[in-house]
This record gives structure tokens, sequence and C-alpha cells, in this order.
């Protein structure tokens, strides 16, 4: 699979509680395994699309910067977590991707102090969830860089 589907987020909590809180939320079973590290973490449980299971891997996000240039700027350069979103055994990308929104707009409706950017193949925004703001949905193909910027300031962590 080419794509991949990537919930990022940031609260007030550390990055274990979110985790734990989105387990909770989405009713998933942790999964041991030996290769996670610190802050990292794995979930399955039901899918909420398809019949089969959606598989999470919580873990720091390690794609956005503290202090990048202005010409570096991302969307998800606040957010302390990155959620990857698979389906397990599907290839399917637009399977994936339904899959990943059904999970963001879960989350999104069931904890108002958690802010959420929903990425795909770590170049599109698809949607971001502010607390106070609400869900936002992008057009297809909305950048995450800086190139459009004007696009979703208004929506992320800043």
């Amino acid at each position: 699979m080419s794509n991949s589907d990537t919930i990022f987020v940031v609260g007030e909590e550390p990055l274990d509680a979110l985790a734990d809180w989105m387990a909770d939320a989405l009713q998933l079973e942790r999964r041991d395994d030996p290769g996670l590290k610190e802050d990292e973490h794995f979930f399955a449980g039901r899918a909420r699309t398809v019949d089969g299971r959606v598989l999470l891997f919580v873990g720091p996000n390690v794609y956005g910067e503290s202090d990048p240039e202005p010409e570096d700027v991302s969307a998800i350069d606040r957010y302390t977590g990155a959620v990857n979103v698979r389906i397990s055994g599907s290839r399917n990308e637009a399977v994936q991707a339904k899959e990943a929104r059904a999970v963001f707009d879960e989350l999104a409706a069931t904890q108002p102090r958690v802010a959420l950017v929903l990425a795909t193949a770590m170049s599109w925004i698809v949607a971001a969830y502010l607390p106070g703001a609400g869900v936002h949905t992008f057009p297809p193909r909305t950048s995450l860089d800086v190139d459009d910027i004007d696009a979703w300031r208004p929506w992320v962590v800043a």
C-alpha cells in the first residue's frame, strides 16, 4: 500500500494518556509487540466501515518540526502524537482512507479538548478538528506544507 493515513494529535495530557483515551474511545485492545519503543502503542479492534480489524500504531510525531524555518512550516508541527491507521489484510487505499476518516470523526466527537489532523500520504491534509472551532474538511490535495498555509492555519494548533 503506497498511501498512509495518519491522525496527528495534541492535547494537555502526555501521549501515553492520549493513547489510552483513543483505545477506550474506539473500543480497541492493546497489543503487545516487543518491537515497540517508549511512547509507542499498538491497538486493534473492530473496523467501523468494513468487516475486519482496524490497527492503530500510536507514537510520537517525528514528522513535525518544533522551530521550522518559514519555508518549512507544516500543519502538523505542533502536534505531539501520530496515529497510523490500517485495515488488517487490506491493500485497498480507498477502504483504508474511509476507515481513517471514521476513526478521526469518532475521536473528534468524543474528546472536545484534543486537537486532531487527518493526513494522507504525509502530504495532504484531509480534515482537522480544533477544540472550540469544530471539524473542517479540506478540498482534495490541500498540502500539509506552507504552500496551503492560508487554508489550514485557522484550523490547526499553531
